[in-house]
């Protein structure tokens, strides 16, 4: 399939020889050094070879590849003469709020860059250690826990300890590295522009987050919550006729979804009918916050959502609000979101509790963001029932069988598979 969608040359099948393959490796190789120009000039004298030839099919391929590669060059502008590799790496801090940029240069080019946006903890400034040095210490040290360390770390702000974390970097890498705050040339130019980059990434995210926190007004006023809600926790079902069915729970807060708070739920009842969604539901939404009564208890839980919405009509919502009223939480406002006639995006129905079923304007910006949420929950439990079946579907029947280990599977598969082959019934498959 890689093959087919030109990702792969497809060496396990033989469809490349082996010298050829081992080219486009040595090709990969130079390019990632940053020989660029070279492996584009060889390609240059490849497709002028194949054209007069008259191989235009594959004249035609050196000439495709040739755009990628001057393509992906040209996203990496900034290409220093000085630096061959190096971190640079950035932080601004405004409002209470901070964005780090970070841009990564290998064999002298420019390999990308990403924006992150570290928690500013408000910790008491030490003497002579500002909270934009502390913040940027935290962050370092975290970043490089799990990543290869460069050489050479251009920052804006010199860290807290830098010393320290140098000497710390090096005994991790094995080898000497150096974190520098450059004032002049060309490396004080990349983290000006690191900088710069930080600044607007910043300000996009505060942006946003206005935006949002309108949003969860709207959300306030649409369902006459007593706030807008911090967290809002939205559940779905998926499953085919029954089977391999999954509870799925995305959460969203003032800061967007919440993907790392994301939960899936393997339907384990025995006692389902086939396809019985609102048994499901009950199931999902007892696991969850018989689990949520069980944290507040011992004092561990701070995530208690403010919303609660289901996917559904009435059916789904007495559901909810059944499981929910035994197990004591019945302080948390519950919605059911059910899809207009012929599954229209815009006439969403929305049923509370000793409510009349309403509609909200089809042009909203609160119905969109809704809609949102509830899509997102939908592709989260599609995406974990897949999964699931996917996973099925590999399983060996013998499994299921008890005192049969890897071993003895084994031996009778291959039996079968001799027995099959002896009666010229069926050729061992390829492996």
């Amino acid at each position: 399939m890689l093959h087919q969608i030109k990702r792969c040359a497809a060496p396990c099948t033989g469809l490349v020889s082996i010298p050829d393959y081992q080219a486009l490796v040595d090709q990969a190789e130079a390019f990632l050094r940053g020989k660029s120009r070279a492996v584009m000039g060889q390609m240059a004298k490849e497709m002028e070879a194949a054209a007069e030839d008259l191989e235009f099919e594959r004249a035609a391929r050196l000439r495709d590849r040739i755009r990628a590669l001057s393509a992906v060059a040209q996203e990496s502008q900034i290409n220093p003469e000085t630096v061959e590799e190096a971190d640079v790496v950035a932080l601004h801090v405004e409002g209470g709020q901070a964005c780090v940029q970070v841009f990564f240069f290998r064999a002298g080019q420019n390999w990308g860059n990403r924006a992150y946006f570290p928690r500013i903890t408000g910790a008491a400034e030490e003497e002579g250690v500002s909270e934009e040095a502390q913040a940027m210490t935290a962050f370092l040290g975290q970043f490089y826990d799990d990543k290869p360390i460069p050489r050479l770390i251009l920052a804006n702000i010199e860290p807290a300890e830098s010393a320290l974390l140098a000497e710390a970097f090096a005994l991790k890498s094995g080898r000497k590295v150096e974190i520098s705050v450059p004032k002049r040339g060309e490396k004080a130019d990349l983290v000006a522009h690191a900088l710069t980059n930080a600044r607007e990434a910043l300000g996009r995210k505060m942006a946003e987050g206005s935006a949002q926190t309108k949003l969860l007004a709207g959300v306030c006023e649409a369902f006459g919550l007593d706030a807008p809600p911090e967290r809002i926790e939205v559940y779905d079902n998926s499953h085919i006729q029954g089977t391999n069915a999954v509870g799925g729970m995305i959460v969203a807060g003032p800061d967007g979804f919440m993907k790392g708070q994301y939960r899936k739920f393997n339907i384990k009842s025995t006692e389902l009918t086939p396809g019985d969604d609102y048994g499901m539901m009950k199931e999902v939404l007892k696991r969850r916050f018989a689990r949520l009564v069980k944290e507040e208890e011992e004092g561990q839980s701070d995530n208690r959502p403010d919303l609660v919405l289901v996917d559904g009509g009435k059916g789904q919502l007495d559901a909810a609000l059944e499981i929910m009223a035994d197990l004591g939480v019945d302080d948390i406002a519950v919605v059911g979101v059910a899809k207009g006639p012929d599954r229209d995006a815009g006439l969403e129905r929305f049923f509370m509790p000793d409510k009349t079923p309403f509609m909200l304007e089809p042009k909203s910006p609160v119905l969109y963001y809704l809609q949102r949420l509830r899509d997102e929950a939908h592709r989260f439990a599609i995406g974990a029932h897949r999964t699931r079946r996917s996973m099925d579907l590999k399983k060996n029947p013998l499994d299921e069988i008890e005192g049969i280990g890897p071993g003895r599977k084994k031996g009778l598969v291959a039996s079968v598979w001799k027995v099959a082959e002896g009666s010229g019934l069926s050729p061992k498959p390829q492996t």
